[in-house]
């Protein structure tokens, strides 16, 4: 990518994962190493671009599976260093709200940052680029993680997220409630979602969905002894996906209120979802504006770390030879 924006993009799936229902570490790491050379010969031969014309070395440096992002970090430290190029490690997170930023002008701060994906979910205001204040974030599951162990526990594939929306689409108890009609068959609890709630409280911005997960695995349990699982699928996917899409909807609306910042960027692979997408909007109002990337820089991409990677480069800032993967790396420059 350059100052016009991205000149290429590669990304590579790896369906391998479906048959094991969820994401296994040593295949991830393998497929990370067999496709990297590939992949980048290939973004450069999109982006008519030759060794010659790359300033700088980006790599998502955590957090993540430890394995795979040892791959990527390695690759970039040789090439980086065989080439005298600067190598600037990049947070995985940050390089989400950057995602956003490509694709839309009124992504930049200040902004509420909403960053939901399989393994993290965070509201943090961002009052510049590199410059955070968290204001709450999972004590649990993510909200992503939520989604596939629900799929999962009710029969329907890997990936969770997108066959969850799908069951919530064919929902005719969903449809009938969002056009005003009678309330679905199940309903679910919203965690850490009280009108008691007040600033300054501990839940006031936190989340959790384990006990949301938990609620879906006993309802499930129930409906198995009966006899009744299988009729009852989408409804009660579609349940649990509002129940979640409720609860990260008002934690931003109350972030906006509280901070007086209207404009809310949405960030992560969860940011697919299009009902999430329109239950921020509906919570929201005239009160904000939201955007949300697009589904191919909503999922891993390497424009949104090369993103995080060049603003990093203009600074000044350089990562080590030392640079390693951390399964954990904290989120940078929070206050």
């Amino acid at each position: 990518m350059d100052e016009n924006g991205i000149r290429a993009l590669a990304i590579a799936s790896q369906d391998a994962h479906a048959a094991f229902g969820g994401v296994v570490p040593e295949i991830a790491a393998r497929e990370h190493i067999r496709s990297l050379d590939a992949m980048v010969r290939h973004a450069m031969r999109e982006a008519e671009v030759g060794h010659e014309d790359i300033a700088g070395v980006g790599v998502t440096a955590g957090p993540g599976l430890v394995g795979a992002l040892l791959a990527g970090v390695n690759w970039a430290k040789a090439y980086a260093f065989a080439r005298g190029l600067p190598l600037l490690g990049v947070h995985h997170m940050e390089g989400h709200l950057f995602g956003t930023a490509l694709e839309h002008d009124g992504a930049h701060p200040p902004f509420i940052g909403l960053l939901v994906s399989g393994g993290h979910t965070l509201l943090l205001e961002a009052r510049a680029w590199g410059r955070y204040r968290l204001l709450g974030q999972t004590r649990d599951d993510a909200a992503g993680e939520a989604f596939d162990k629900v799929a999962r526990r009710l029969g329907l594939p890997y990936p969770g997220g997108p066959q969850i929306q799908r069951a919530a689409e064919r929902s005719a108890a969903a449809r009938s409630a969002a056009a005003g009609g009678a309330a679905g068959r199940f309903r679910l609890p919203r965690p850490m979602l009280s009108r008691r709630d007040r600033p300054g409280d501990p839940a006031y911005y936190d989340m959790s969905f384990s006990g949301l997960k938990t609620a879906v695995a006993r309802i499930a349990e129930q409906l198995e002894e009966e006899g009744g699982l299988a009729g009852a699928v989408d409804d009660l996917a579609a349940e649990f996906q509002e129940a979640v899409v409720d609860v990260l909807a008002e934690k931003t609306r109350r972030a906006v209120e509280q901070t007086g910042c209207r404009r809310v960027v949405l960030g992560g692979g969860v940011a697919r979802n299009s009902r999430l997408r329109e239950g921020l909007a509906e919570r929201l109002g005239s009160s904000g504006e939201l955007y949300a990337p697009s589904p191919r820089l909503a999922t891993d991409n390497a424009a949104m770390i090369a993103a995080a990677a060049r603003f990093r480069l203009a600074r000044g800032e350089r990562s080590p030879w030392s640079l390693n993967a951390e399964a954990a790396l904290a989120f940078p420059g929070l206050a």
